[in-house]
């Protein structure tokens, strides 16, 4: 104690330099560490741009290549073509197309749809299976439906009716079945031919349904079919086409002495279409060689609806 007394200033000073010499080993320390996480952090980002680098397309330079910029540019292009394709795209409406479906309306509509069906295809000379209920049988008959059904039923009843149209537009000579998809606990008691065994697809951007459509016609009626289908602005894509000559014994109604069918002349109930027969050649004059030996076809037909998401 004598001697701090004697060297007081001496030992505050020696203090107060053991507190700076501490304090500046703090803040030493204290960098350090701050310069490490630094350069942890830099070696990270330097590990990333190689990486990025490496990669195929690369990011670029940033000055004379900016493959960054150049993704966002074709992002945007993309973004602005999507809008432009939903000309092609228009949702069809539902029958009935109400806020909320009651199963009097439905029954009611469902009804009136099926007699307008029928008397389009008789309007266009297009034969039909007897009392054809265009896939729904199920339905038909019952006025109150399952809980959960009358909403998406609604829509299908909508997309049957304007895949039938076009059928009816492009005059095919008949229309055997449509399939859609089974909604309804009621479709359980349908016939297994009103439904299509393949799932509905939902990606991204859209929902895709299926259905299947068979009906019987000569080839230009065939490319009046897919005309349709691609001039519709409704998102139709034919997925699938099966094609085979129809049979006297696959086909409805009774052949005419040549076994053809058609639209226009004996054969179908209701008119068939006869093809011309070239006339025998005289003896010694020669006559016409047959080219086209035109034959009924069987054609089922897989069309997807793409019914895209509403834009958030």
């Amino acid at each position: 104690m004598a001697w701090i007394k004697r060297n007081l200033f001496f030992a505050i000073g020696g203090a107060i330099a053991l507190l700076l010499l501490g304090a500046a080993a703090f803040y030493n320390f204290k960098g350090w560490n701050h310069n490490s996480v630094a350069f942890q952090k830099l070696n990270e980002i330097y590990g990333n741009l190689q990486t990025l680098n490496s990669q195929k397309p690369a990011p670029g330079d940033g000055k004379k290549i900016n493959n960054t910029q150049t993704a966002k540019d074709q992002e945007r292009e993309i973004r602005a073509w999507t809008d432009q394709t939903g000309n092609y795209f228009k949702p069809i409406a539902a029958i009935p197309n109400l806020p909320e479906v009651t199963s009097e309306a439905f029954a009611a509509a469902l009804r009136r749809t099926i007699d307008q069906l029928q008397r389009e295809a008789e309007t266009a000379s297009v034969q039909l299976p007897p009392k054809y209920g265009f896939s729904f049988e199920a339905q038909r008959s019952i006025v109150r439906f399952a809980p959960g059904s009358l909403a998406p039923l609604a829509v299908q009843l909508g997309e049957v009716k304007t895949i039938s149209e076009i059928l009816f537009a492009a005059r095919v000579n008949s229309f055997d079945s449509i399939q859609r998809l089974r909604v309804s606990d009621d479709d359980a008691a349908g016939s297994q031919s009103d439904y299509i065994a393949d799932p509905a697809v939902t990606n991204d951007l859209a929902v895709l349904t299926p259905y299947a459509v068979t009906f019987r016609s000569f080839t230009p009626e065939l490319a009046a079919v897919l005309t349709g289908f691609a001039a519709a602005p409704n998102g139709f894509i034919v997925k699938g086409l099966n094609v085979s000559p129809a049979g006297a014994t696959a086909s409805i109604g009774v052949p005419d002495a040549s076994g053809a069918f058609g639209r226009y002349g004996g054969g179908y109930p209701g008119g068939g279409y006869t093809p011309p027969v070239a006339p025998a050649p005289g003896a010694g004059k020669g006559g016409l060689q047959t080219f086209l030996n035109e034959q009924l076809l069987r054609v089922t037909i897989e069309v997807v609806i793409v019914k895209p998401f509403p834009k958030k």
